[in-house]
């Protein structure tokens, strides 16, 4: 049968009623398997690119309701396709990785606490400190949601989840994989979802500007070795280190317009073990932000040139001038403003009057989501759901904080509340695009 026309986006027609209320039942009757199964994730969380768990209970979630089910795409992702009838195709994605290095002081009787074993024998600790833990639970809500009203609705749903949204490698890492050529419907419109620590049961649904770019890279700075004792014979990696990381943050403040906003930092610094051994080598692991090209390309120029400039100034050879990886990179998080015009309506019915944020600020924060669909202009919107209890909130607001704790901090915590209200909203952004059957 062929496929149906997509909804146009002219039109910001609002779910019937009827529709929404049953998305409540079904959603709520699902409230303590959800929570069950966010508290399992969130006490087992696994980082980039190693999330088999999460993938396997995502797998046997979808086949358990019908979907076909392909895993190991990009290492560990899985994606899900339901096809329903004739009408467009909506994809939604949840990320699946936590976050390494971060020790979960949260107290919460689910709290992570077992450390993760890496490829090399080493073992780190790792949390759920920026919610991928519910977004995968609410895309298990939005799948059993949309079949248990599958008579309300035609088209084709594919939900999946992406590795490495962390390191911002996972969503090319699918592509890369083959995701396109594996015969999937291609999308006519994509969403995900992502928390933050606004109060439960708001939703930031913005069109424009989101999120910045990002570049992940790491940067070695090549020395000679030697005795702590004699550093005159030897070439400090470590002091070349540290002058760039005080000559990177002039970038910002002395290269970069002003009114244009940009951020660089240095998350981590590794070199040498002992105290009185210099090292060889020094790495420093970068991190950019940006909202324009030519901004990126500026930073990245300046970063080589000081890293060159402080190996030359150190004495430094020509053959071991310092080295720059690139790992991970991301362009801005560009919401289609048709699209959020078109499902604003549905989500304001569902969470009340003045619950649906439609002109929140960008944030410098990245995101990898859009890159799974890059250069094939699919209409997208990225949603931000409120995660913390709203007196934590006004509290932290009465004491001149924005919020009362922050995504990859280790007292970060999604409230239980969240759960269900995240699946509802994830639903009925995905229904408002299908073709709708009843109430109409």
């Amino acid at each position: 049968m062929a496929q149906a026309a997509a909804p146009s986006l002219t039109a910001s027609n609002q779910l019937p009623r009827a529709l929404i209320e049953k998305i409540n039942a079904v959603i709520d009757a699902d409230a303590g398997r959800l929570t069950s199964v966010f508290k399992d994730l969130h006490q087992h969380p696994e980082i980039a690119f190693i999330e088999t768990r999460t993938a396997g209970i995502i797998a046997r979630q979808l086949r358990s309701l019908g979907f076909k089910v392909t895993e190991g795409i990009g290492k560990t992702g899985v994606v899900g396709v339901l096809v329903n009838g004739p009408g467009p195709t909506v994809w939604f994605r949840a990320d699946m990785d936590a976050n390494p290095g971060v020790r979960e002081t949260t107290g919460l009787p689910y709290a992570a606490s077992a450390k993760q074993r890496l490829a090399d024998g080493t073992e780190i600790d790792v949390m759920h400190a920026c919610g991928h833990d519910a977004h995968v639970t609410w895309m298990l809500g939005l799948a059993k949601a949309m079949v248990a009203i599958k008579a309300d609705w035609s088209g084709t749903l594919v939900v999946y989840g992406q590795p490495a949204e962390e390191s911002i490698q996972g969503a090319l890492a699918m592509v890369e994989d083959g995701l396109w050529q594996r015969g999937f419907p291609r999308p006519d419109y994509a969403f995900g979802a992502h928390s933050a620590p606004i109060p439960v049961g708001l939703v930031v649904s913005s069109p424009g500007v989101r999120q910045a770019g990002t570049d992940q890279l790491d940067v070695t700075f090549l020395g000679v070795g030697g005795h702590g004792s004699a550093p005159h014979v030897t070439i400090d990696p470590v002091v070349m280190a540290a002058q760039a990381v005080l000559a990177y943050q002039t970038i910002i403040s002395r290269n970069v317009d002003p009114q244009t906003p940009a951020v660089l930092s240095v998350g981590a610094i590794v070199a040498g073990r002992e105290n009185n051994v210099i090292p060889a080598s020094a790495l420093l692991k970068l991190n950019l932000r940006w909202f324009k090209s030519e901004v990126r390309e500026q930073l990245l120029e300046r970063i080589d040139q000081i890293n060159r400039g402080v190996a030359i100034a150190a004495g430094v050879g020509p053959d071991q001038m310092p080295t720059r990886v690139m790992k991970g990179s991301a362009g801005p998080v560009i919401n289609d403003a048709a699209l959020v015009t078109r499902i604003n309506p549905s989500l304001e019915a569902l969470m009340g009057a003045g619950k649906v944020l439609d002109q929140f600020p960008a944030v410098m924060g990245s995101e990898d989501f859009q890159e799974s669909f890059s250069g094939m202009n699919v209409p997208y919107v990225y949603m931000v759901v409120g995660a913390a209890p709203p007196e934590l909130f006004a509290r932290a607001q009465a004491d001149g904080k924005a919020v009362p704790y922050n995504n990859h901090s280790s007292d970060f915590f999604v409230d239980l509340a969240a759960i269900p209200i995240g699946a509802k909203i994830n639903t009925v952004a995905v229904l408002s695009m299908m073709s709708v059957l009843s109430g109409e």
